[in-house]
């Protein structure tokens, strides 16, 4: 895609609730195409919709942004040249264009009052049909154009409540918009209603509020979701009844549940167990908690990583792309007009992906906080590298670690039943013993090969079972049949400590075996 025109694209959230994941892919994919073309990366905040203002949303959606690493050149906080960046401290913008609107024969204002519409609503359903206000219905309400002019000056003289509504075309036009991702997109405008521009009180709807903003803003490509679509027609309409040049669309397609039927949903993840917002987000009127992938333990960069791939695909075999590498890659040829399914295993290999490729320094950073809250010391950052070279490939989030390394910190107090009656029998306990007795006195160098070297010589001098001897030794050690290489325990035990717990395990199953 040859651009001839500077980029300016903005993630237009509202503040009326926690951001769904699909919020952030469609901010990720206009960040992605913002710096991929050098352009500007935007955040307007649209919080027209006073009746749904949830409080805290608005700090969700900044610390949601911030934890993704999707930096904006404008915003709220980082300010601009195109500011304010809230709809609601532009209010006094939007009436001069709505106004300009009904001047030029494009709106009107509508007086109809609540009851009003409600009884032509009923009057439609009577009839078995659904009432739409638009060039069939217009002139039969109450309304500019329905109304002589002494009476529409006299209402607004008086302060009469009014909303101001865009005038369809009467006739049957075609409208025709060219959409990065579908192609041409076509509307016939007798299919549309005469949409709300300005309400009574005071403030615009949507499509107004966006056009100008998007206008004032010199916005030069519209990113948003397919849910928006249905708005093309009336945008477009609204671009030319002002005259400007309009910007380029695409409508993202949707993420779907993970069966593929249907929008994924706040209910999706609840039922199914899996979060669909960046952060976790307690409810401010029910306290209800919700889930956040954050919380959940994924990285943000495999988040993203993730999301990225929920609707565009690079072409290739590669699926693993640091940040810099989905810049390179995106471009809007490759997004998909279909639905795109959500496979929350998908997402989980994402993260193990990325923490498998974390340095042992890097997760040792991070695990080191999850021992002092068990109340261990950590070890030496080199033997806790170790440790965790051992199990990480085991893993998927970095609070799994413990449960993987946990025997490395404490002996067990428990033992796997299980496995104590399918392997601590016959001669076993008593060769463990002996073992013990040869680990006190181990005069070689004390590393895996070594020690391997020296049980396996053991095992078939006695003409022992091998496994039978290597998972009674694993049980004795940590407490089942789990755990990394063998050896490589042994190793980082140490002689003293492997000594100790075999004892510890001979005399406690023992005991129980002879009950």
């Amino acid at each position: 895609m040859s651009l001839t025109h500077s980029v300016r694209v903005r993630f237009a959230p509202s503040p009326t609730g926690p951001l769904h994941m699909g919020g952030v892919r469609t901010a990720l994919f206009n960040y992605l195409f913002a710096r991929k073309h050098n352009g500007t990366f935007i955040l307007r905040i649209e919080d027209t919709d006073q009746t749904r203002y949830v409080k805290g949303a608005e700090d969700y959606i900044i610390n949601a942004l911030d934890w993704c690493g999707l930096e904006f050149d404008e915003g709220p906080e980082q300010g601009g040249d195109f500011g304010p960046y809230r709809q609601s401290e532009r209010k006094s913008i939007y009436k001069k264009y709505a106004d300009q609107l009904v001047e030029a024969g494009h709106a009107y204002y509508a007086f109809d009052t609540p009851e009003e519409l409600d009884a032509a609503r009923k009057e439609a359903e009577a009839k078995g049909q659904t009432f739409a206000y638009n060039a069939h219905t217009r002139l039969s309400m109450k309304n500019s154009l329905s109304l002589p002019d002494k009476e529409v000056e006299q209402l607004l003289k008086n302060n009469a409540s009014y909303v101001i509504r865009f005038k369809m075309p009467d006739d049957a036009i075609v409208v025709e918009e060219d959409d990065m991702i579908r192609g041409k997109v076509s509307f016939r405008t007798n299919e549309l209603d005469d949409k709300v521009l300005f309400k009574a009180d005071g403030m615009p709807t949507y499509h107004l509020a966006n056009v100008v903003d998007d206008h004032l803003m010199q916005i030069s490509h519209v990113i948003r979701g397919e849910e928006w679509l249905p708005s093309l027609p009336l945008h477009v309409l609204l671009y030319r009844a002002f005259g400007w040049v309009k910007p380029t669309f695409a409508h993202l397609p949707l993420i779907l549940k993970p069966h593929g039927k249907g929008k994924l949903s706040k209910r999706d993840g609840d039922k199914l167990g899996f979060p669909v917002f960046p952060l976790q987000w307690t409810d401010p009127d029910t306290g209800e908690v919700s889930a956040g992938y954050r919380e959940d333990g994924y990285f943000p960069e495999a988040f993203l990583n993730m999301l990225a791939f929920l609707g565009w695909n690079p072409g290739t075999e590669q699926e693993i792309f640091t940040p810099q590498q989905l810049i390179e890659a995106f471009s809007f040829d490759r997004v998909n007009k279909a639905g795109a399914r959500f496979d929350p295993e998908k997402a989980k290999w994402f993260n193990h992906q990325y923490l498998i490729r974390k340095s042992d320094e890097e997760l040792v950073n991070l695990f080191i906080p999850i021992l002092k809250d068990k109340g261990i010391t950590p070890p030496a950052t080199d033997e806790l590298s170790r440790i965790i070279a051992l199990v990480k490939e085991r893993v998927t989030f970095v609070n799994e670690l413990w449960d993987q390394t946990a025997f490395f910190f404490s002996a067990p107090q428990t033992y796997d039943p299980k496995v104590v009656k399918k392997r601590w029998k016959g001669e076993v306990p008593a060769f463990l013993q002996s073992l013990a007795d040869e680990f006190d006195s181990f005069k070689d160098a004390w590393n895996a090969a070594t020690i391997k070297e020296k049980v396996s010589q053991r095992i078939q001098e006695k003409k022992m079972n091998f496994g039978a001897v290597m998972n009674s030794l694993r049980l004795a050690l940590v407490g089942g049949s789990f755990g990394p290489d063998l050896f490589s325990i042994i190793e980082i035990l140490g002689r003293e400590e492997v000594s100790k717990r075999i004892r510890q395990a001979i005399r406690i199953l023992n005991a129980q075996t002879m009950l």
